[in-house]
């Protein structure tokens, strides 16, 4: 049985690894008054970031339609017998939602759509352990149950400079957001039943940072073997410093670097910082 690997924009995998899984890839858009472009298709994140301090509203982010999704099953049943589908939270997206019912018209392939929960590169570690499973020839419930195995120990976390965004995307409660503004507080989120809700509220950028990496630490002092993402929106060195710190003190770490692209980053803004893991 040939299997596909899928997943949106978000989960912001490198064009390398990209390549080196075959792994299938539906954009996600950010809207600029009246322009819309595609992440890491028309816009890179760089000029995103560029762009939004040059814009005097935030911009809008909208989810592929299920036209083009129903397109992408169709072209993928040409080669493939099934297609394992990875998305961006439900709780935040209504993309897994289009990506399950253009499955549910889907002819000549079978679809195994899972809703990540989570976003950015937590949701490309799942796409990354299936794309690797679907190479060593795993059937699709196989690789589905693995998914499944580690969301019972995928863990992110992250803090945002300014809740604004997140509270205009309607991302976040108001009144969490207005608190927030008020004490200058900088909230360690994280997401409960798909949505982004405060773990703790923290006061300053350093000591979120610290309640964070603690947690990190903490199940990494276990002993166990873990594979960790520091992701940064439009701030590349202060993940260079985390991922350097924890990896001179823990060698059952294996870490990478990696970005908020253009849709999360509009909600997040500039300067969010993340870190995600699992036990490998």
């Amino acid at each position: 049985m040939k299997v596909a690997v899928m997943t949106d924009s978000t989960a912001y995998i490198s064009d390398s690894l990209k390549d080196q899984y075959n792994i299938h890839v539906v954009p996600l858009s950010v809207v600029f008054e009246d322009t819309s472009y595609r992440e890491s298709i028309d816009i890179s994140t760089k000029e995103f970031y560029r762009k939004v301090k040059e814009s005097s509203s935030l911009p809008k982010t909208s989810q592929p339609s299920i036209g083009f999704v129903a397109d992408k099953f169709e072209e993928l049943a040409k080669d493939y017998d099934a297609v394992i589908a990875i998305h961006l939270s439900s709780g935040i997206s209504g993309t897994y939602q289009t990506v399950v019912s253009a499955g549910e018209m889907a002819e000549g392939i079978e679809v195994y759509p899972l809703d990540s929960e989570l976003s950015a590169m937590a949701q490309g570690f799942y796409v990354l352990e299936a794309a690797e499973m679907a190479q060593a020839g795993k059937d699709p419930k196989e690789i589905i149950n693995r998914l499944n195995e580690m969301k019972q120990s995928m863990r992110a976390y992250f803090m945002v400079d300014d809740l604004n965004n997140l509270q205009r995307g309607g991302r976040l409660n108001g009144a969490q957001a207005i608190l927030g503004s008020v004490l200058q507080v900088k909230p360690v989120l994280h997401f409960v039943d798909k949505k982004i809700v405060p773990f703790e509220k923290i006061r300053t950028r350093k000591k979120a940072l610290n309640r964070i990496i603690g947690m990190l630490e903490e199940d990494a002092k276990q002993g166990k073997n873990l594979k960790v993402a520091f992701i940064h929106a439009n701030d590349e060195q202060a993940a260079i410093e985390l991922k350097n710190s924890v990896d001179a003190m823990y060698p059952n770490v294996d870490s990478t670097i990696s970005y908020f692209g253009p849709v999360i980053g509009t909600h997040l803004g500039e300067g969010a910082l993340g870190v995600t893991w699992y036990k490998k």
